[in-house]
């Protein structure tokens, strides 16, 4: 098995609706898919230029636990992002972007660290991608601005193989301290920082 590396973003649940349209501002501008509509919990209706498991007919998650979205995401280029693209055959788009697909993103309505808050999980499709994740930084600001833009307390690194988190974002400020780590040795204590989700 693969590297499976993800930016795990971790937001109240009113913000999902802004999260997922500030994601969607990242994708390509031009996509040969159709758009795909969304239902989410309350009614929230929106259309993203993503898929759902490779398909375009319409999701409701009024019934469901987590959304589970295919998408294509555009980075400003920096060196690493800049080797990944030409090892690969993309060449930037117009105003230095470049794309990089899949990243597939699944949105879990009660995340598994607080029920109280949702977080939407962005995880690299590829070994190769996964280490791009751990080198760009341009990669990493564009999940921590996500995070910042969407009203997120929280944004971690996960390697996805049990080995140490690394928090990106927290409660408003970028951060490099690790979960476990001495600041917080468990996921709980990260957690115990963050404002009461029922405020």
């Amino acid at each position: 098995m693969g590297l499976i590396y993800s930016y795990d973003i971790y937001l109240r649940p009113w913000n999902v609706v802004r999260a997922l349209a500030n994601l969607a501002e990242l994708a390509p501008p031009a996509r040969a898919v159709p758009p795909l509509e969304i239902t989410l919990p309350g009614g929230d209706r929106l259309v993203l230029p993503f898929t759902s498991h490779f398909k375009s007919e319409p999701v409701d998650c009024s019934t469901t636990s987590k959304l589970d979205l295919d998408t294509s995401i555009m980075f400003d280029v920096d060196d690493a992002l800049r080797e990944f693209a030409k090892t690969h055959g993309r060449e930037p788009a117009a105003g230095g972007r470049v794309q990089i697909g899949y990243v597939y993103a699944t949105i879990r309505f009660e995340s598994f660290l607080h029920p109280g808050y949702a977080s939407v999980e962005c995880c690299a499709a590829s070994s190769g991608m996964s280490r791009l994740f751990a080198r760009s930084a341009t990669i990493r600001k564009t999940f921590t601005d996500l995070t910042a833009a969407s009203g997120g307390v929280c944004c971690l690194f996960d390697t996805g193989d049990g080995g140490p988190e690394q928090v990106c974002w927290l409660n408003g400020e970028t951060t490099q301290e690790m979960v476990p780590g001495h600041r917080f040795p468990d996921r709980r204590a990260l957690v115990a920082t963050w404002s009461d989700p029922e405020r």
